[in-house]
C-alpha cells in the first residue's frame, strides 16, 4: 500500500471539529469528570440503518454510510464494526461498496447480513443501472469483515423496492423479505443465491400492520425496514412506520408468513431523524435493539448515527416501548488490556477518524492535540507496568497521554511518538505506567503541536495479566451465561452440588466423551502465549478421566490442543484438572472453543472455579 499523502492534504471532516468544539463547550462546567455518553456507538462518520449479526462471540454490526454534509441520501458504501462487550466497538472498514457491483449505480441502501454454509452473505439494494429502477444484490465473503465480492453478477431480486431482510427458520428454509411501499417475499433456496417460486406480496391489513390515517393509498402503518425473527415458536416482525416522521412498530405471527397481528410500538421517537430502522438479536443472555438517530454533531435526516440499547421481552413475549438513551447498552464483561487491542476499538472518541492500515485492519488517524479515545471497562487486575502503541507520523510526532476517568483525569503515563517519516511507517513506543490497577475506563488522549500528530494502529499493556481470567461467569454464579455446548448436552446452574459460591454448572445428555462445557474465547487468544488452566470438576459416577481442551480452527482446519493432562475425577468431592501449554497458529483464527471432556464415557458433569489465563 502507497504511503498516506502528508498533514496538508488531508482535511479534517466536519463532524470531528464540530463534535471536538461541542464536547468541549458541555465539559467545561465539570472538567474532569467522566464523559457518560456511550450513543451514539459510532462516532467518526454518519451510519445508518443497523443489521446485527452474532457469530463467534461477537456481534458483527453491518451499517450504511452517509456522507458528511448531506443533503439528500447519499450513500456510497457500507461499513462493518465488531464488539465483543456492546461498548467497545472495532472499525472493520469498508468491505464492500456500489463498485462491488458492476450493475449497480446508486445508492447504498440498508442491507443485512447472515452466516449459513460456513459463507456470510450480504443482501444490499442498489439502483440497477440498466433499468433504473431498486434491485437487490447479494455478495458473499468468507469472513464477517469481508471482503465481500457480488456472488451472482447480477440483481437477486428486482421490482423497484428496497430494504432486504433474510431469516433462517428452525427447518433450514430462508425467506427474503423486502419492501416499500409494498412488503415482499421470496423463499430462498439453500445455496443462498437463488430462489424457489416468485416473488410474492404479504397483505398489508389493518389487523395485520396498524392503521395509518391521512394517506388512502397506504391504509397501514408499514412503511419500510422489515427485520424478521423467531423466538419462543412466535415470529416478530418489526418495521419503520408511517413515513415521515417514521417510528418503530411490530407485528407477530405463528409462521413465518403470518398471518400477522399488530402489536404495537418498539420505539416513537426519531432522534431528529425523520427516518429509523431496526435490528434486533440476543447476546451474552440479553437482547438488544439497534436504530438510527440524528444524535451526532450535524446529524439529521440525512446524516443518521446508529445506536443500541438493552431490553427484555415481557412475560408474554410482546416487545416493550424503549427510549433513545445517550447511555446505550451496560458493557458485558471487560476488556482485557494485555492482549494486542486495535485502535480503532472505541467506545466513544473526540476528534479522530479511521483508515485502512498498510499493516492490515484499521487505524487511528487525524489527530490533533486534545483529541482523545475513550475504551470502557478496561480490566487491568493487579496492575499494569508498561504500555505500548504501535505508531506512525509524516511530522514531528507527538504524546499519548494514558489517563483514566476522563480525558483530564488521572495520568498513569505519557508516550512520545517521534516523526516516523509516513503516516503509514509504523514504529512501536514503550513507556512506563502506574496506578492502573482494577477495572476503569482508559482514555488515550494525544497531545503536541498545531496540526495532525500521529497515526495510532493498536496498543498493549504489560504487567497484571497473570491476574486475567479469560474465562466469563467461571463459577456459573451468573447461572449459564459464557458458556456453551461443546457436542450435545443441557447445561444447567446447579445448587445442589457446589465447589464454592452458590452455584455450579452442570451438564447432562452427553452422547460422546468429547461433549462438554465450553467457551468460545476466540478474540481472548493471544498467538504464542502460555495459558495456565484449572478447572474443578465432578462426576456423579467417579469414574471418567476429565481434561480441558482447546479446538481451534485456522484456515478452516480444526486441531485440538490439550490444556491439561487427563485426571480422573471423584464422586465424593471436586478434582482439579490443571495444566499449563502454549497456544500458537499459522494462518488464519477463525474459530477457538475452551472446553472439558473426558476421556470415556458420557457421565454428567459439575464444573467450577474455571480458569483459562
Amino acid at each position: 500500500m502507497p504511503t498516506l499523502p502528508a498533514m496538508p492534504t488531508r482535511p479534517r471532516r466536519a463532524i470531528t471539529v464540530i463534535a471536538a468544539l461541542l464536547l468541549a463547550i458541555t465539559m467545561a462546567p465539570a472538567l474532569g469528570q467522566p464523559a457518560k455518553a456511550d450513543n451514539p456507538i459510532v462516532q467518526t462518520i454518519y451510519t445508518a440503518d443497523p443489521a446485527p449479526l452474532v457469530y463467534n462471540g461477537r456481534v458483527y454490526l453491518y451499517t450504511g454510510h452517509d456522507e458528511d454534509n448531506s443533503t439528500y441520501f447519499t450513500m456510497k458504501e457500507w461499513r462493518v464494526w465488531s464488539s465483543a462487550d456492546m461498548v467497545n466497538w472495532t472499525d472493520h472498514g469498508s468491505p464492500l461498496n456500489l463498485a462491488s457491483f458492476s450493475w449497480a449505480s446508486s445508492n447504498a441502501w440498508a442491507g443485512q447480513t447472515v452466516h449459513r454454509n460456513g459463507k456470510f452473505y450480504w443482501y444490499v439494494p442498489m439502483t440497477v443501472r440498466a433499468t433504473g429502477q431498486m434491485g437487490i444484490g447479494v455478495a458473499v465473503s468468507n469472513s464477517p469483515t469481508g471482503p465481500f465480492t457480488d456472488a451472482i453478477g447480477r440483481p437477486l431480486v428486482s421490482n423497484g423496492q428496497i430494504d432486504p431482510t433474510v431469516f433462517v427458520d428452525d427447518d433450514g428454509q430462508a425467506y427474503l423479505y423486502w419492501g416499500n411501499p409494498d412488503l415482499w417475499y421470496v423463499k430462498l433456496n439453500a445455496d443462498m443465491t437463488s430462489y424457489a417460486g416468485s416473488p410474492a406480496k404479504i397483505p398489508l391489513t389493518t389487523a395485520g400492520f396498524g392503521t395509518r390515517t391521512g394517506d388512502a393509498n397506504r391504509p397501514t402503518l408499514f412503511e419500510e425496514g422489515p427485520w424478521v425473527y423467531q423466538r419462543n415458536g412466535l415470529y416478530y416482525l418489526v418495521y419503520a412506520a408511517k413515513c415521515c416522521s417514521e417510528f418503530i412498530a411490530y407485528s407477530t405471527a405463528p409462521g413465518p408468513l403470518g398471518p400477522w397481528t399488530y402489536r404495537g410500538t418498539v420505539m416513537s421517537t426519531q432522534g431528529s431523524s425523520f427516518t429509523n430502522h431496526p435490528g434486533i438479536i440476543d447476546f451474552a443472555g440479553n437482547s438488544y435493539f439497534f436504530y438510527h438517530n440524528g444524535a451526532l454533531p450535524g446529524g439529521g435526516g440525512y446524516t443518521r448515527s446508529v445506536a443500541v440499547e438493552r431490553f427484555s421481552y415481557n412475560a408474554d413475549g410482546t416487545i416493550p416501548t424503549m427510549t433513545m438513551t445517550t447511555t446505550g447498552a451496560p458493557q458485558v464483561g471487560t476488556l482485557d488490556p494485555f492482549v494486542r487491542q486495535e485502535a480503532e476499538t472505541i467506545a466513544w472518541e473526540s476528534g479522530v477518524e479511521t483508515e485502512v492500515s498498510s499493516e492490515g485492519g484499521m487505524n487511528v488517524a487525524n489527530i490533533e492535540s486534545g483529541d482523545y479515545v475513550k475504551v470502557k471497562g478496561v480490566a487491568f487486575g493487579s496492575g499494569a507496568t508498561a504500555f505500548t502503541a504501535r505508531v506512525a507520523s509524516a511530522t514531528s510526532g507527538g504524546r499519548i497521554e494514558v489517563r483514566t476517568g476522563s480525558p483530564t483525569g488521572a495520568l498513569a503515563g505519557t508516550c512520545t511518538v517521534p516523526g516516523t517519516g509516513g503516516w503509514q511507517s509504523w514504529t512501536s513506543v514503550t513507556c512506563p505506567v502506574s496506578g492502573l490497577t482494577g477495572t476503569q475506563d482508559l482514555y488515550l488522549r494525544f497531545t503536541g503541536g498545531s496540526g495532525f500528530l500521529l497515526n495510532v494502529n493498536w496498543w498493549q499493556f504489560t504487567g497484571g495479566a497473570t491476574s486475567l481470567n479469560l474465562l466469563t461467569n467461571p463459577g456459573a454464579e451468573d447461572g449459564t451465561t459464557g458458556w456453551l455446548v461443546n457436542g450435545s448436552g443441557t447445561l444447567t446452574a446447579a445448587t445442589d452440588v457446589v465447589r464454592g459460591g452458590t452455584r455450579s454448572l452442570a451438564i447432562t445428555g452427553r452422547t460422546g466423551a468429547w461433549n462438554g462445557p465450553g467457551q468460545d474465547v476466540t478474540s481472548r487468544l493471544t498467538n504464542g502465549k502460555t495459558y495456565t488452566t484449572s478447572v474443578w470438576v465432578r462426576t456423579p459416577s467417579g469414574t471418567p478421566a476429565a481434561k480441558a481442551t482447546l479446538a481451534l480452527t485456522v484456515n478452516g482446519t480444526t486441531s485440538y490442543l490439550q490444556l491439561t493432562p487427563t485426571a480422573t475425577v471423584s464422586a465424593s468431592g471436586w478434582t482439579q484438572v490443571s495444566g499449563t501449554a502454549t497456544v500458537s497458529w499459522s494462518g488464519t483464527l477463525s474459530k477457538a472453543v475452551f472446553y472439558v471432556e473426558t476421556a470415556a464415557g458420557t457421565d454428567n458433569l459439575y464444573l467450577d472455579d474455571a480458569t483459562l489465563q
